[in-house]
């Protein structure tokens, strides 16, 4: 028998349309008076946070706004929101968009809560043994179907030493409250909708091909690679279908819940693409996600089959099913529109030896189930390029 493990799914969650309106009930459910509300100018901009606000003050609640977060959060802006936060004398957070501010709100509680510098709190140095105090309470609101941070124990943000994505994990940093509702994520526009739906995807993918034994989380990425594969395109070309957007939604919280078991070499290699040359990190997914399928395949047949398979791809046999998974990824690329490889997406060849080397300080191909060097690095992102 194999050594003992832990499963833990403890997150509550409300999922439909209109799910948004029980905000006020879930607040006062924990406790919360003064919430601070993290969000990104794009969220605000798209009046997503109306409806919200007007929660609030007919509850006579008082809630402040932080919207200055970039699509790949930054530590100064971490710092900033926890300087709103106590100035604010805020007692809970409520998160609003995409996986930047849910990070950031998770961020907030550890950074209000606990000493800094953050750099301690790294995943890869096992962090998480220092996070030790009760943190404030948090409501997650997603405003995109990718990341799944609303049921996610980990906050990401680039140091301002090292430049770096640096992974804060740890159980008290899962929200309390998860509101899941399609409508709010109807104005997403095509090309944000399908990086962020790849980014799904990639999770349930990594998570199931992980190492390690967790039958839920392999259970859970599987049916999150069928939402995906069913309902990503329609969420793109017909955003306002609120059954697709409502399944990617599902998808992309399953994807979250799944990669408790671990990731894989995919988001080792996308995390410096996104500090070091800023894109959005599910195009860097989906670009790199064929070359480590290819790459992944000699050791985990089966199970890169049977992705393939519910990706639609046709084989009669494990072998030719898990090599038809990574061309099953281009072609749903392709429908969508993103992912035409890192040349395209304005990074230099010249900088892939130095991207290379970042990938491999990235904790996250721990869990990769082939063991990867800094030669494997490169190689991905020259096949990706």
């Amino acid at each position: 028998m194999s050594s003992i493990v832990t499963w833990s799914f403890p997150t509550r969650i409300l999922f439909g349309v209109g799910a948004a309106g029980q905000l006020v009930a879930e607040l006062k459910a924990l406790g919360g008076r003064r919430p601070l509300i993290v969000t990104d100018p794009g969220v605000r901009s798209a009046g997503l946070l109306e409806a919200l606000l007007e929660q609030l003050a007919d509850a006579e609640l008082e809630g402040v706004v932080f919207d200055g977060i970039s699509s790949n959060p930054l530590e100064s802006e971490v710092l900033a929101a926890t300087d709103t936060y106590r100035n604010a004398k805020a007692d809970c957070v409520v998160a609003v968009g995409g996986g930047s501010p849910l990070d950031v709100g998770k961020l907030v509680r550890l950074a209000a809560t606990h000493p800094l510098p953050l750099a301690q709190y790294d995943d890869a140095i096992d962090g998480w043994k220092k996070v030790t105090r009760p943190v404030p309470p948090m409501i997650a609101i997603p405003t995109t179907a990718g990341t799944g941070s609303e049921v996610g124990r980990s906050g990401v943000a680039t140091l301002q030493a090292t430049n770096r994505k640096c992974v804060i994990f740890a159980p008290s940093l899962l929200p309390n409250v998860a509101i899941l509702d399609p409508e709010l994520t109807v104005t997403m526009p095509p090309r944000i909708t399908a990086a962020t739906g790849m980014d799904a995807l990639t999770h349930c993918i990594e998570a199931y091909c992980a190492l390690g034994d967790h039958p839920m989380a392999d259970a859970i990425a599987l049916q999150g690679i069928e939402l995906c594969g069913k309902y990503l395109e329609t969420a793109v070309h017909d955003g306002k279908d609120l059954d697709a957007r409502g399944a990617m939604l599902k998808a992309s919280m399953m994807g979250a819940v799944a990669f408790q078991k671990g990731l894989g070499a995919c988001h080792s290699l996308a995390h410096p693409l996104s500090a070091e040359h800023h894109l959005h990190h599910g195009l860097a997914n989906a670009i790199c996600l064929p070359a480590v399928l290819d790459f992944n395949r000699s050791v985990v047949p089966e199970k890169i089959a049977r992705v393939a398979k519910l990706l639609g791809a046709r084989g009669e046999n494990t072998e030719t099913l898990a090599f038809e998974c990574s061309g099953a990824v281009r072609a749903l690329r392709k429908k969508i529109g993103v992912g035409e490889g890192l040349g395209a997406a304005g990074v230099p060849e010249d900088a892939l030896a130095k991207l290379a080397k970042l990938a491999l300080e990235d904790a996250c191909h721990r869990a990769n189930p082939r063991t990867c060097s800094e030669e494997d690095m490169l190689s991905l992102y020259k096949a990706s390029f």
